[in-house]
């Protein structure tokens, strides 16, 4: 095929050079695996730009929705001008009156085999291809759409049949991933598991694993950081399926341990908690530095082993308190960082390679944590009739990351969790010390809960030693928020001693039944003690050949996903439950601590709605029920406590989320001011932009500053973030006050009375928000009306260039994520009184 003179000659025609900070040619052409790029461009409306490296340029089609791994789903691939090579690595923004000003971010990156001849499949419409890829991986094709029309530009981008395919309901790539991988290195062809932050420089030269010295493929040059949080085991209900992707260890019944191997300082051991026990574990510093290790970090665990060969958790702790710590032994599972390189992106069996072989010589008390390659179901049943704790289950192919995971996973023999001490009742009869300590976990708000009491476990010595630690963190008040089986007969201390605590079960009330005491944990803070609940990996969640996270967790079922709720623009319930997963992280900052109203549509928006204030029945996982002392006489409000909150309700077929201008720990007095700039009849957009660029002048004579935000629907919210000073009444009468000013001053423009007739031609401010009870929809919560419009914060130099209240919807939220509340950065510090604008406007409460 021959090539173009200039392939570049209408890339350069459109551009201006000396403005636009584009590549105007370069780059070199790849002589091994050609390169392809995902940009993200944010020019008159956001597309995605896909561009596959071909005879020395950059073949470009521009994706207006992005791709999608559903091979149901064809997406319009526009295709446009060829690119240099170097635009690549281009990521800025070209200047407004230039050819695709806006904002352009390295959305994926990586390398593309083609399928057949690219040359043919290009020139006939059809190619075909594999990406390898951050976000994007797995066999594709582009498709040319047969057209009357000459140019013929218009083409599908299409995923085709392999193990990457998933269902547009159940995952969509451009929400879940929406970040820039421009700091990443290239990844490899063969890296089909890459998982955990990259380091930023080239991946290390292939050299053969498992040898002292040598480096596995896909370790990359990196500095060591100076702290390490180590990966975490989530706790499951049953080994996942396909187990030839699983490797097992046995579960130690010990301390986490992270060895730090440094040239200046030596060796350093570390809990998981960051606090450096070398001091308490000389005899295994001392091992580890004689084995000359290179920099790095190694995780493993400390233990102490009995005769019988298990490990004894009590033996480990007598260890410590006596300070004999020679008989304490380190198991090693993992190495992240080694020798300048980063190695977290490896896959796991690579890793423990590389680590036995830095271990093949290693002195007495440096073990290998041998893996078992076999069914998890045989595992599990040995280490329980051996009397060991359980087993560890990791993917082979996984990464490490310093997060609880589900790479790996717990899998245990007992119910057996830490539990946080709250109390202890006396001994009774011829018992010593004490009788049971009284437990307790932290809920989704960080509150200790009562979690039942254990007595057995102990003997004279531990009942009183335990008694003599427990008298010095006495106190005088309950610890836990709710009350325990027998105060009276308690005894209450301060919640800073963690307990280990087998048990048989948990009661429909929350209690543990039938506890045994094991020992205490010096190596977890009472403040993350939390009660420990197993997940279920689902079949689809455990194919980890993709680098694929989902927002929705496992635990939550969808009904009738694919039912659409908004006639209008489509929107099916499992956009919308994907939809609260997309903005939880963001939606969490306007929704923590404050009451909460919620508008449920069981029939979709067309049908009745429902407006509630409390729960009906049942409950929705993290929606929690407030004090019914915060309004006397009603029945309890809610909270929504935690992200799962927004997508339990959302099953639960709630659209929208209202809230208190007040927090739950002073609902007596606000902490902010709501002015909801409402449209009658007749009134056009851009009086409503004018309305609220005069509200925000009028506030700022007042000396009072002020955030906006849509209204997801036809107007514009004004907030005045308040000092918790003044009391419902006499916030609301000032901004009637304020409204009724406004009115008088300008009555071609505002109305203070409500009402359709009123309001015509007008805008009516609502001040009536400020009232005591009274709520306004939450910022980034969908809106139940046609087209799913969404309140999203905005600056005031953005108003004037919105195009309704309802610019952004549940269907291209994604292209303000990249903003998110940056628009409020200042909201928290702005918090203001209103006594000098209440003197100045001349009202006196």
């Amino acid at each position: 095929m021959s090539r173009a003179a200039d392939p570049l000659r209408k890339y350069k025609a459109k551009r201006n050079f000396a403005l636009t900070p584009e590549p105007a040619e370069g780059g070199t052409e790849s002589t091994h695996a050609r390169q392809f790029v995902v940009q993200k461009h944010w020019a008159t409306r956001l597309h995605y730009d896909v561009r596959l490296e071909l005879d020395g340029a950059m073949k470009s089609w521009a994706v207006p929705k992005g791709p999608s791994y559903d091979r149901q789903v064809k997406r319009m691939a526009v295709h446009v001008e060829d690119h240099p090579i170097s635009y690549n690595s281009f990521e800025g923004t070209i200047p407004p009156k230039q050819y695709g000003a806006g904002k352009v971010v390295i959305w994926d990156k990586g390398t593309w085999t083609p399928i057949g001849d690219p040359h043919k499949g290009y020139q006939d419409g059809d190619l075909k291809f594999e990406l390898h890829g951050y976000k994007l991986r797995g066999k594709w094709v582009l498709v040319r759409i047969k057209s009357k029309e000459e140019k013929q530009n218009a083409w599908l981008l299409i995923k085709e049949r392999d193990a990457y395919e998933r269902p547009s309901a159940e995952f969509s790539v451009v929400d879940e991933f929406p970040d820039s991988v421009a700091d990443l290195p290239m990844p490899e062809p063969a890296e089909e598991a890459a998982a955990g932050p990259a380091a930023t420089s080239a991946p290390a030269k292939k050299k053969r694993a498992g040898t002292r010295g040598s480096m596995p493929a896909g370790a990359v040059e990196a500095e060591m950081p100076q702290k390490l949080s180590p990966l975490l085991a989530t706790l499951v209900d049953a080994p996942p399926p396909r187990p030839s992707e699983w490797v097992y260890e046995i579960k130690f019944d010990g301390y986490r341990m992270l060895a730090r191997i440094d040239a200046s300082h030596g060796v350093s051991l570390i809990t998981r908690n960051g606090h450096d026990w070398s001091s308490r574990l000389p005899h295994l510093v001392k091992a580890l530095a004689r084995m000359k290790l290179k920099p790095g970090w190694l995780d493993g665990e400390i233990v102490v082993l009995a005769e019988s060969g298990r490990t004894d958790f009590q033996a480990l702790q007598n260890a410590f308190e006596s300070a004999r710590t020679q008989g304490i032994e380190l198991f090693l599972f993992d190495v992240p960082y080694y020798d300048g390189h980063d190695l977290r992106r490896v896959p796991l069996v690579e890793r423990r390679e590389f680590l036995r072989g830095l271990l093949a010589k290693a002195p007495a008390g440096i073990r290998l944590s041998e893996a078992f390659d076999a069914p998890p179901k045989d595992i599990i049943a040995s280490a329980c009739k051996l009397g060991l704790e359980g087993i560890i289950g990791k993917r082979k192919e996984s990464g490490y990351s310093s997060r609880r995971s589900t790479d790996w996973i717990k899998l245990k023999c007992s119910q057996r969790q830490e539990f946080v001490i709250g109390g202890y009742t006396d001994p009774k009869g011829s018992r010593i010390g004490i009788g049971s300590l009284l437990l307790g976990v932290h809920d989704d708000q960080g509150e200790l809960v009562y979690a039942g009491k254990v007595g057995t476990g102990f003997n004279e010595r531990s009942l009183a030693d335990m008694h003599q630690r427990l008298q010095k963190i006495a106190i005088d008040q309950r610890p836990f928020k709710n009350k325990t089986e027998d105060e009276r007969n308690a005894h209450w201390v301060k919640p800073t001693l963690v307990a280990e605590v087998t048990y048989s079960e948990w009661t429909g009330g929350g209690h543990i039944r039938h506890g045994v005491f094991q020992a205490l944990r010096t190596d977890k803070p009472a403040r993350a003690i939390v009660r420990e609940k197993p997940v279920h990996l689902a079949d689809a969640d455990t194919g980890q050949q993709q680098p694929i996270a989902h927002t929705l967790p496992p635990t939550l079922k969808v009904t009738n996903p694919e039912r659409v709720i908004d006639p209008k623009s489509g929107v099916t319930k499992i956009e919308l439950v994907r939809f609260y997963g997309l903005v939880a992280p963001l939606m969490m900052e306007h929704l923590k601590g404050r009451p909460v109203s919620i508008v449920r549509a069981p029939t979709g928006i067309t049908g009745e709605l429902f407006f509630q204030k409390h729960l009906d029945k049942g409950s929705m996982p993290g929606i929690r029920q407030l004090d019914p002392a915060i309004w006397p006489g009603h029945e309890q409000m809610l909270e929504v406590a935690t992200p799962e909150g927004l997508l339990s309700a959302a099953q639960m077929n709630v659209i929208e989320f209202h809230t208190w201008n007040a927090v739950k720990t002073a609902t007596g007095k606000p902490d902010r001011m709501t002015f909801d700039l409402d449209p009658g009849e007749g009134v056009a957009w851009p009086a409503v932009q004018q309305g609220a660029e005069v509200v925000r002048v009028f506030l700022n004579e007042l000396g009072l500053a002020s955030f906006c935000k849509t209204s997801g629907g036809k107007g514009l919210h004004v907030v005045v973030p308040l000092r918790k000073h003044h009391d419902w009444d006499t916030v609301k009468d000032f901004s009637e006050a304020i409204v009724r000013h406004l009115a008088r001053t300008l009555p071609k423009m505002f109305v203070a009375k409500s009402g359709p007739r009123n309001r015509v031609g007008k805008i009516f401010i609502d001040y009536l928000r400020n009232g005591f009870g009274a709520t306004t929809v939450c910022a980034w919560s969908a809106r139940s009306r046609p087209g799913l419009g969404v309140s999203v914060p905005v600056e005031w130099a953005e108003v004037q260039h919105l195009a309704s209240g309802a610019q952004w919807t549940v269907r291209n939220i994604h292209t303000r994520l990249d903003k998110g509340n940056e628009p409020w950065k200042d909201y928290a510090k702005s918090a203001q009184g209103i006594g000098p604008a209440m003197k100045m406007l001349g009202f006196r409460g």
